[in-house]
């Protein structure tokens, strides 16, 4: 078995391409080890000093480190990666149990077309470039003109998010809906 591995925007993060299927539809994200119960792989790579949180793509798992190195760290999670494709093991045991819950999305009913056209724009030319750098973005309201987006997997904590954030996703939004002002992470909207 051939694992891919790729750099990421986020120092503290890279992106491990099994070659298989990982999380099918949708994505995971684990970031303790009490989170990861239900998921024999990310127990796996949970149990590897210095893993600090675990993101499940489609076809890919980003794994970010605390303060190790990554040339001390980076053959550790390739073993348990392989370790966990040759014991025949899935990814989610009891997809239920582990299933994680959307929070509620805060916009006014009036403004549904706008938040419709958001998402799509997310859906179509958002989300697939931030997961070919082993993250995902997720729409959590839009309240006065502004967009709460929560990053995600490898793009959660990096550098480079708050620029992709206020220049990237924002120039686009204001490109195609002149109602968007500005997009900001939705813990800046916890004070609503």
């Amino acid at each position: 078995m051939f694992i891919q591995t790729e750099a990421t925007p986020n120092p503290q993060t890279l992106k491990f391409i099994p070659g298989k299927p990982v999380f099918g539809q949708g994505n995971l994200e684990f970031l303790t080890p009490d989170e990861a119960g239900a998921s024999p792989l990310a127990t796996r790579l949970f149990g590897i000093d210095g893993v600090e949180a675990v993101f499940f793509g489609s076809d890919f798992i980003s794994v970010t480190k605390g303060g190790q190195e990554w040339q001390q760290l980076k053959p550790a999670v390739l073993g348990a990666i392989m370790e966990h494709y040759m014991s025949g093991d899935p990814v989610l045991v009891d997809e239920s149990s582990n299933a994680q819950v959307a929070d509620e999305e805060f916009f006014e009913p009036e403004d549904s077309e706008t938040v419709a056209t958001i998402k799509e724009l997310l859906d179509t030319r958002v989300r697939p470039a931030v997961a070919q750098d082993g993250g995902d973005i997720v729409f959590k309201g839009f309240r006065d003109g502004v967009v709460y987006l929560t990053m995600r997997g490898a793009c959660a904590g990096c550098p480079s998010s708050t620029v992709t954030l206020q220049h990237g996703i924002e120039n686009l939004l204001r490109h195609f809906l002149p109602e968007v002002q500005a997009v900001r992470p939705a813990e800046d909207a916890m004070g609503f």
